[in-house]
């Protein structure tokens, strides 16, 4: 159920959609095939490929034909684009300059997937080139990114989806879960907590020569200027075949350079839900409240002292008070997955499992009819892809949008600011800034490195 200020927005961003198409916004760029023929089969492009890069590409073959690909590594590209031939029959280019691709009349959307130091940039570029955009998630390094994305979006009246998939998951857990709230099953809603594991710190890591065929700088873009660091042990399972302990491929998101640790990778997932069940998504916290909390690395003034070792957070329990003064809680601890507790009973989601009392009680008090649709707003697409083309025909926003994605990665972004800090921060989320905390603020956007400034 979208609020009035969400449907607003929409309809302003459909106006914008065909202001935009008529050349009326500066910097919208070459309108799209997908704008002037939304019934083709659109023609996507994806720059970042490993590991998610892949994962969004081949769940969104079924739906789009993709022309190109771009990555600074030149093993990951040629392995990604062979990939693709052998699973469509069809050769896309390759490029290790994003910009290229951006470039190209004939691709309508891009699909980005690269560290989350380069989305903002990336993103911003790629709708003022005219291309309608799905950014993994988390959507941005800090705070002011989102802002400045949103500026973009409203611009250029670009359709734009994040790649929070909870939100459109074929078995619907989580939309089922957000139903059961809507529908007062658990009453009041009082406290929730999201469980989104912890981590483990590194070893010291050595400064090495980077390997053959990855670019290290443009792999580095806008973050600041490092050394290339692994060590020999390599890691196995999911994101196998690179260095287990390094600051590049995989290992990036354990280090604030380039991420904000499992703060902004699992709670990017899970804090999304509990907002959107709160329904906070126009709102956000009015205070951050660091309880306990481990670093790998001693810190000096928000900053790690050492560059050779990770430096997210390993360990943590953060609060942050909600609208209405419902308390999330936000841990390290426990299972993986969401508990919501009310007035009534309580019940816990993850993506293995709906289970709790509420739950059981479905079998004998079913939900009303359309009650998960309503929640959705209207008919539950087959996946995140097939919401995001359905968006780009009708130029509409998906059911991931930057504004609700923004405000609920605030709070992690907030939560991180916290940890670093060590102190409580006080948050207006009307005007979107620290209250009374200068150093705090100064966390809120950080400037890219020269030569890797946005290009608006």
């Amino acid at each position: 159920m979208s609020s009035p200020r969400t449907a607003d927005r929409r309809r302003f961003l459909q106006t914008a959609s065909a202001a935009a198409a008529a050349g009326l916004f500066v910097g919208t760029g070459r309108p799209s095939r997908g704008q002037e023929s939304p019934n083709e089969r659109p023609v996507f492009a994806t720059i970042g490929l490993r590991n998610q890069g892949w994962a969004i590409t081949s769940k969104s073959t079924k739906f789009a034909d993709f022309a190109a690909f771009a990555d600074v590594d030149a093993d990951v590209l040629g392995a990604n684009l062979e990939q693709l031939e052998k699973r469509t029959g069809k050769k896309a280019d390759g490029y290790k300059d994003y910009r290229e691709v951006l470039d190209r009349d004939d691709v309508d959307a891009v699909m980005i997937a690269t560290p989350d130091h380069w989305h903002t940039k990336i993103s911003v570029e790629a709708m003022l080139a005219g291309k309608d955009v799905y950014c993994e998630k988390p959507l941005t390094l800090t705070i002011d990114e989102g802002k400045l994305i949103e500026r973009v979006v409203e611009k250029t009246g670009r359709t734009f989806q994040v790649g929070t998939m909870q939100r459109t998951e074929s078995n619907q857990r989580f939309l089922k879960a957000i139903a059961l709230i809507r529908d007062g099953r658990i009453g009041e809603i009082r406290k929730v907590t999201c469980g989104i594991g912890g981590a483990t710190g590194s070893p010291e890591i050595p400064a090495i020569d980077p390997p053959a065929g990855l670019d290290w700088d443009m792999w580095l873009g806008p973050a600041p200027e490092a050394d290339y660091r692994a060590l020999p042990e390599m890691r196995t399972g999911y994101g196998g075949g690179v260095p287990l302990y390094t600051n590049c491929h995989y290992a990036w998101r354990n280090w604030y350079e380039y991420s904000g640790g499992q703060m902004n990778d699992w709670g990017a997932h899970h804090v999304d839900i509990a907002t959107w069940a709160l329904g906070a998504d126009d709102s956000g916290p009015s205070k951050i409240t660091p309880v306990s909390y481990s670093l790998p690395v001693d810190y000096k003034n928000g900053y790690p002292t050492v560059a050779d070792r990770y430096n997210s957070p390993t360990k943590f329990e953060i609060h942050a008070e909600m609208p209405g003064g419902v308390p999330l809680i936000i841990t390290s601890e426990g299972d993986n997955g969401i508990l919501f507790e009310g007035t009534k009973g309580r019940f816990f989601v993850n993506r293995g499992k709906l289970a709790g009392k509420p739950v059981e009680d479905l079998e004998s008090n079913p939900l009303p009819e359309g009650a998960v649709e309503a929640v959705y707003g209207g008919p539950v697409s087959e996946n995140h892809t097939a919401n995001f083309i359905d968006a780009m025909k009708s130029r509409e926003q998906p059911i991931s949008d930057v504004w609700s994605h923004n405000r609920m990665l605030e709070t992690c972004h907030l939560a991180n600011i916290a940890i670093r800090l060590g102190r409580e921060l006080k948050w207006d989320p009307a005007k979107r800034e620290i209250v009374g905390d200068a150093e705090a603020n100064s966390f809120l956007s950080r400037e890219p490195r020269k030569g890797y400034e946005i290009q608006m």
